[in-house]
C-alpha cells in the first residue's frame, strides 16, 4: 500500500469521497492529525530536520550555551534602561 497526499478544494470533497466510495476496499480515507493541528506540519518537520543536518555536518553551528545566556542578559539590561 501506497500513502499519498491529495488536496481538494473544500467546495469538492464531498463530489470526491462520493467519486470514490466504490473502491473503499482500495483506498483508505483518513484526517492526518498532525495536518489538522498545524497544517504546517510537514514543511516544519522537514525544515527542522535539515537544522539538525547542518549543524551535524558542521554547516552550521550553535551558539554556546553562555553565549545565549549573555545575549539574553544583554536585552534584559535593554529593557530595563527603558
Amino acid at each position: 500500500m501506497q500513502t499519498l497526499t491529495v488536496d481538494i478544494q473544500d467546495n469538492f470533497v464531498e463530489d470526491f469521497l462520493s467519486m470514490i466510495e466504490q473502491y473503499k476496499d482500495k483506498v483508505q480515507v483518513k484526517k492526518d492529525k498532525n495536518l489538522e493541528q498545524d497544517p504546517y506540519f510537514y514543511e516544519r518537520q522537514k525544515e527542522l530536520h535539515q537544522i539538525k543536518n547542518d549543524i551535524d555536518s558542521g554547516k552550521t553551528q550553535m551558539a554556546s550555551h553562555d553565549t545565549i545566556w549573555g545575549n539574553i542578559k544583554n536585552h534584559i539590561k535593554t529593557i530595563e534602561t527603558k
